[in-house]
């Protein structure tokens, strides 16, 4: 979907109309409520917040004519700080202290999607199934790039962990998640069907 000067102009007229993102998004078709608030954003639309609020206001009834404004209030003056001696500090370097989570460093590829049980043929379930159990069970922050990625568990339990055996070379995973993790496309095909 690309943003057509016809489409942004039907989105100019409908945020100023005061409809949703939502509704926006459903009427232009082929782009989610979240790209109407960007594009609203980018293009520097009105907030609405305040001008629907503004509007919807009743106006203030008119002063009367005889009533006095009520006088500015007086500035307080503040009392002028007492003079310290000064004191010779030793400086240190304008470098902050290095914090102390290391960096992350992004992994050379994305992972791919993890086929379920019933796409795994069952040597290499039973491969992985034997490796899990010589399975290091590292946290994340354990991880490296030497130790096997592959998630095991249920990540909102505390039995969750990663195999954490050495990798294969140029890969995430040890040997036996490799197997798992990339197959054939031939297979993949036959999958499909």
């Amino acid at each position: 979907m690309s943003w057509t000067d016809e489409r942004v102009e039907l989105l100019k007229k409908m945020w100023g109309e005061g409809q949703s993102a939502s509704q926006i998004a459903k009427e232009l078709g082929g782009v989610t409520r979240n790209a109407v608030i960007g594009k609203v954003h980018r293009l520097g639309l009105s907030n609405r917040a305040g001008a629907a609020g503004a509007a919807k206001t009743d106006p203030k009834p008119a002063a009367k004519a005889d009533a006095k404004p009520k006088p500015a209030p007086k500035p307080v003056p503040t009392p002028p700080k007492p003079v310290k001696p000064e004191v010779v500090m030793e400086t240190k370097s304008a470098t902050p202290p290095p914090s102390p989570r290391r960096q992350i460093i992004p992994a050379g590829q994305p992972l791919p999607p993890q086929p379920s049980a019933n796409e795994i043929s069952p040597e290499a379930l039973a491969k992985v199934n034997a490796v899990e159990k010589k399975a290091k069970k590292l946290s994340l922050m354990e991880l490296t790039e030497r130790t096997c990625k592959w998630p095991v568990g249920d990540p909102a339990t505390e039995n969750f962990w990663f195999c954490g055996l050495p990798v294969q070379q140029g890969k995430p995973y040890c040997e036996a998640h490799v197997g798992v993790a990339f197959q054939p496309m031939s297979s993949r095909r036959d999958r499909r069907r």
